[in-house]
């Protein structure tokens, strides 16, 4: 008995070369998400007086404050400049994950990768 598979996906021929295809990406991916989380990052903020430096695991490598912007009786600025430094770095992060994944899966939607 000969089993019909629907048109377009062959037989079991093309299902071991698709299966070898998703191997390939499989490993393509997680050799990208490497490369990707060691990859650093450096955004400012407040006209430069925050600097945040971060890695694609979205860890903190560094912050540099300019002094002019430490003023003891408006700490609550320096506050709000940092985290718009660390927000920012973090969005820098995704976002270039996000587009080199893209890449390699070709606009796919695959659950779980990223």
């Amino acid at each position: 008995m000969r089993a019909n598979y629907p048109k377009g996906l062959g037989g079991p021929q093309n299902m071991s070369g698709m299966m070898k295809q998703v191997q390939k990406m499989q490993e393509d991916m997680a050799a990208l998400q490497s490369e990707l989380e060691e990859r650093e990052y450096e955004v400012s903020a407040g006209g430069g007086m925050v600097t945040v430096k971060i890695n694609g695991k979205r860890e903190i490598l560094h912050m540099d404050i300019q002094p002019d912007i430490v003023d003891p009786d408006d700490i609550e600025t320096l506050a709000d400049v940092i985290t718009a430094a660390v927000n920012e770095a973090i969005k820098k992060v995704d976002a270039t994950s996000e587009s080199e994944m893209q890449k390699l899966t070709g606009g796919l939607n695959i659950p779980g990768i990223l």
